[in-house]
């Protein structure tokens, strides 16, 4: 069987490109494309080609310094590689030698020579320095790449330290503005509490029953509105102070078993209404470990209503808790649409949400339910900062099989 020769064209210049490709491939070539050097790189590895082309010029990294990390991978180490380039300045051809290119040829491309030429190449044909003139040339590679280090040095330095800035004022924002909400917030709350409370009383006065109830709903639904906005600007504040290492904790011996299982019946109307069974396994006995009782109970809060809002209706969460000796582990299991193999590195980073923000829906406990995409990176911090860790283990993501997951808390228990 003849197999093609493979030859990579590493090109930053689109028609340049289509055209080698064309040229190549009509004459049996098997030919592939990469814009850049760090492509390349990439392309080279999974392709193994038997010939490189490699523009001289090319953007972020050059095309000698390319070649330098071609010639360090293996099975790249002595196939030729071809310096292809309009840059015809005086030294070009010495450095691009020197830096481990086998031979020189220039633009514009001659459509009728190529062919032939990239066969001569793969048939042996070498482009050699005299030893002075490579030693020389070799130096002078070696000072430039040092250059380009130091320049790439330094725009990451500037970019680290603008990117630091932006994390810090938009930390900053977050703080401020969470604080903002919450005054007007806690005044408008308290008003709708108390228009609740008159409506209630006034229902034993002669008034119109119909009426008065139809404002009692209004000003409940109010209250439930206030709630939920309440605790969404609680969440932001609590994000913000996890990222600015604000967390104050109160240490104290938390029986853990007595917390999960306040939170079960806090959540029970929920998953009534759900129809989600919820199964508890080695939460009879003392479970205690030391903490910050609040804390725990919002870090443990956040995964089992995590679990609710992506498990669908009639499905099942089961709770367990497994003592290791030296640490607690709380394992909250469902029977959910699980979580994509590749969002699992993300989903305890701030404000990151699986999917698309259009396919939640705005109910908090419903299915799919919305969210800032806070819940898990609060989670992750308060148990980071009792010195525990979280991870989470999910098959993938699927609507109809339901593969679920399971998040794992660990709490030291010394």
């Amino acid at each position: 069987m003849n197999l093609k020769p493979r030859v990579l064209y590493i090109e930053d210049d689109v028609d340049s490109r289509r055209l080698v490709s064309r040229v190549l491939t009509t004459s049996g070539y098997e030919v592939f494309l990469a814009a850049d050097g760090l492509e390349g790189v990439t392309v080279a590895k999974d392709s193994r080609p038997q010939l490189v082309l490699m523009d001289i010029n090319l953007p972020s990294l050059d095309g000698r310094v390319v070649t330098t990390r071609l010639r360090g991978l293996p099975g790249l180490e002595i196939i030729p590689i071809v310096a292809l380039t309009a840059n015809t300045s005086p030294g070009s051809r010495e450095l691009a030698l020197a830096a481990g290119c086998t031979g020189f040829l220039t633009k514009p491309i001659d459509v009728d020579l190529l062919p032939e030429q990239v066969e001569s190449f793969l048939n042996g044909q070498k482009h050699t320095l005299h030893p002075q003139i490579f030693t020389q040339s070799l130096a002078r590679h070696a000072q430039d790449v040092v250059v380009q280090l130091e320049t790439k040095v330094r725009e990451l330095e500037k970019i680290n330290e603008r990117l630091y800035r932006l994390d810090r004022l938009k930390s900053d924002f977050i703080t401020l503005a969470s604080h903002e909400l919450r005054t007007p917030l806690t005044l408008v709350s308290g008003y709708s509490q108390l228009l609740e409370m008159q409506l209630s009383q006034m229902q034993d006065e002669e008034i119109n029953e119909q009426t008065v109830q139809k404002s009692l709903d209004s000003a409940r639904k109010l209250n439930r509105g206030i709630e939920r906005l309440a605790r969404v600007v609680d969440e932001v504040i609590g994000v913000s102070r996890i990222a600015t290492n604000r967390l104050d904790l109160f240490f104290a011996p938390v029986q853990l078993n007595e917390v999960i299982l306040q939170i079960v019946d806090e959540l029970a109307p929920i998953m009534l209404d759900r129809q989600l069974q919820i199964n508890l396994d080695g939460l009879g006995g003392s479970v205690v470990v030391p903490g910050d009782a609040d804390h725990i109970r919002t870090a443990v809060t956040n995964i089992i209503e995590n679990a609710i809002k992506y498990t669908p209706d009639g499905g099942m969460i089961t709770l367990a808790a497994e003592n290791k000796g030296e640490a607690v582990i709380v394992k909250v299991q469902d029977t959910g649409i699980g979580i994509p193999q590749a969002d699992q590195p993300f989903i305890f980073d701030q404000f990151y949400v699986v999917g698309s923000i259009d396919n939640h829906s705005s109910s908090k406990y419903g299915f799919m339910g919305g969210g800032l995409g806070v819940g898990l990176a609060i989670t992750r911090g308060i148990i980071e900062a009792h010195n525990g860790r979280i991870w989470v283990e999910s098959e993938k993501r699927d609507l109809e099989a339901l593969p679920g997951s399971t998040f794992h808390l660990l709490f030291p228990t010394v």
